[in-house]
């Protein structure tokens, strides 16, 4: 396979999740309905619309290369997944959504042999865009203004941990930090929380419970092109592609 042209995509990938979010931001200043999923969870008319947005839109960037997105599975429609793919999730944190918080994210990212490679996750509602792939470094990009973003060393005051705002579990959460320095406990909602890490806003992010891989890979793509990993709890790099789509649990963590 020819090496990826990641600087390039990129910046294709710029107007397509801006105008995702455009689409996002549009129902969230209306009186927006919420229905349940087969799983239970929720789901809103800006999950589907930004992703109907997306999807013909990466099918043009790379033609030929299919695109799991969390709507699309969730209906049953599932491309047979290869070395390259790219993950989808159109509206993470539809509960940030639903509560008006300002913490929910669209989310694209690409995975080559099991790593994501490139990604990009913006707040719309915070005008936050976080950009990242392989060999090109990582970005955030806030008023039209773009600056470079990296992992931070842990200080010597001790960690910033970041938590789930929706999906915490106190006690497993104390369990993992014990005998762990930790200066502040932050909570956050969505991928922001793997970007706050890239950004050198906070040094881990323990995720104790069950996500899907496109909840975090466009994350996990910001963070390993600052400089972080994403690892199991066996410290295993955590990879995609997986059976299922679902996630084991793991920690994000910045600089060593």
């Amino acid at each position: 396979m020819p090496a990826l042209p990641l600087a390039a995509l990129l910046e294709d990938l710029v107007p397509v999740i801006r105008a995702a979010g455009e689409v996002v931001m549009d129902i969230y200043r209306t009186n927006f309905s919420v229905r349940g999923k087969d799983d239970a969870s929720p789901v809103t008319a800006a999950d589907e619309g930004a992703e109907a947005l997306i999807v013909p839109a990466l099918e043009r960037l790379l033609p030929g290369v299919p695109v799991i997105a969390e709507e699309a599975v969730a209906a049953g429609r599932l491309p047979e997944i290869g070395r390259l793919f790219w993950l989808v999730d159109p509206l993470d944190g539809t509960k940030e959504f639903i509560s008006r918080n300002g913490e929910f994210t669209v989310n694209i990212a690409l995975v080559e042999d099991g790593a994501p490679v490139l990604g990009a996750v913006l707040a719309p509602a915070i005008d936050r865009l976080f950009l990242g792939a392989r060999g090109v470094g990582a970005f955030v990009e806030q008023g039209q203004v773009r600056k470079p973003i990296r992992c931070r060393p842990v200080p010597a005051e001790g960690l910033t941990v970041v938590a789930s705002r929706s999906h915490g579990d106190a006690a497993a959460l104390d369990a993992f930090l014990a005998g762990r320095t930790v200066a502040a406990l932050k909570n956050a909602g969505s991928s922001l929380k793997l970007c706050l890490v890239a950004s050198g806003d906070a040094d881990l992010y323990p995720r104790l419970g069950r996500t899907m891989e496109w909840d975090i890979a466009a994350g996990h793509a910001v963070l390993a092109a600052a400089g972080g990993q994403v690892r199991t709890l066996a410290g295993e790099a955590l990879r995609y592609g997986k059976p299922g789509l679902d996630n084991p649990h793991f920690v994000a963590s910045g600089a060593a």
